[in-house]
């Protein structure tokens, strides 16, 4: 008989036999990452959040842990695969949606900037036949390494509109320009090619258009997928607690082993509390920043312990200590609103790390 492997089961040994041993490489060299991501391509997991949202939190978890270069790609493309799926633009479907798994097609993001409050930095007008775009868009990965990007503009009323531009400067027809900015100097995943672009008088055809989504609808998104994120930090927290137990195997200092058995007893129990808490109603959304808090804390915490307990060899650029050390960074601000700004604050403040004194 036949067994079947699952698509977790083939992401770990890929992940194990072929990007653990280059993690180092894959964070800062882009051809190492597009190689990487090519990988999963391969093996037609790059539209796992389309098809199982509940399969791709576990899927993106796992991968946090061997790389945060390629969790951090690969979870752009995913996103604009799942909103593709679900654009009632058939043609566009068409179009990208067969060979978005197997990364023939590579799609990335530029839309987080809707969830700033204030006046938006990429709007839209509505014109005959599509979308006047003008702005400012601070943040788009994967320059060089996909081919297009979902662009999220404001229109006056509040709505949102999405649509495909292509992922190079260039201009349209009517003499519009697209101007992508060289790659951003990162502190962390500086392989993923972050860059900002100017949109000046770019026409958004009607065809290119995924979808509208009403005011405040990227507020209400963020608030239901709120831990969506978190799973990007329990990676990290493994990551941290492999190094630490890597170090505790190798020492004879018996508070090694300790100190990994009460955090990884701590990671398990808010990685439960994770997965219970999937699914809008099954706990509060105050609950569910608290949950998210932890999850950043852990990561820091976690990774703090890696780089404490490899001494001062962690200070090297190389070390992986370092890498997943400056991961737990990214993953304190990845998706940040104000109210997981506010909830992390919050937890790092609390009278457990800060008890107050008397006068």
């Amino acid at each position: 008989m036949t067994v079947t492997s699952s698509p977790l089961d083939i992401t770990e040994r890929y992940l194990d036999e072929f990007v653990s041993p280059q993690a180092n490489l894959i964070d800062h060299d882009s051809q190492a990452l597009q190689t990487a991501f090519q990988g999963l391509g391969d093996r037609a997991l790059l539209t796992l959040r389309a098809d199982n949202q509940v399969l791709f939190r576990r899927f993106q978890e796992t991968i946090s842990r061997y790389s945060g270069a390629l969790a951090f790609l690969q979870t752009q493309h995913q996103s604009a695969a799942a909103m593709i799926a679900r654009s009632p633009n058939t043609a566009l479907k068409g179009e990208y949606l067969p060979y978005l798994a197997q990364g023939e097609r590579r799609v990335g993001v530029g839309f987080s900037h809707l969830r700033r409050p204030g006046t938006p930095p990429m709007q839209a007008h509505a014109v005959p036949g599509g979308y006047q775009l003008q702005g400012f868009v601070p943040w788009i990965t994967g320059w060089t390494l996909f081919d297009s990007f979902i662009l999220g503009a404001m229109l006056p009323d509040g709505t949102s509109v999405f649509g495909m531009m292509p992922f190079e400067s260039t201009q349209d027809d009517q003499g519009g320009e697209l101007k992508l900015s060289p790659p951003l100097e990162m502190a962390a995943l500086t392989s993923t090619n972050t860059v900002t672009a100017e949109v000046t008088h770019w026409f958004l055809a009607d065809d290119q258009v995924l979808f509208l989504k009403p005011p405040n609808w990227m507020h209400h998104n963020s608030q239901t997928n709120v831990l969506h994120h978190g799973f990007f930090a329990l990676g990290c927290a493994r990551a941290g607690l492999d190094i630490l137990h890597q170090a505790a195997e190798r020492k004879d200092l018996p508070f090694l082993k300790t100190t990994w058995t009460r955090l990884d007893a701590e990671l398990q129990a808010c990685r439960q509390a994770f997965f219970e808490s999937e699914g809008e109603g099954v706990t509060s959304y105050g609950d569910r920043l608290r949950l998210r808090a932890w999850a950043i804390d852990l990561a820091g915490r976690c990774s703090y312990g890696a780089v404490a307990a490899s001494g001062g060899a962690a200070n090297s650029l190389g070390h992986p200590a370092q890498r997943v050390y400056r991961e737990a960074l990214v993953y304190a601000v990845s998706g940040q609103t104000c109210d997981v700004m506010e909830a992390t604050l919050n937890r790092l403040s609390s009278a457990e790390f800060c008890p107050e004194t008397g006068a």
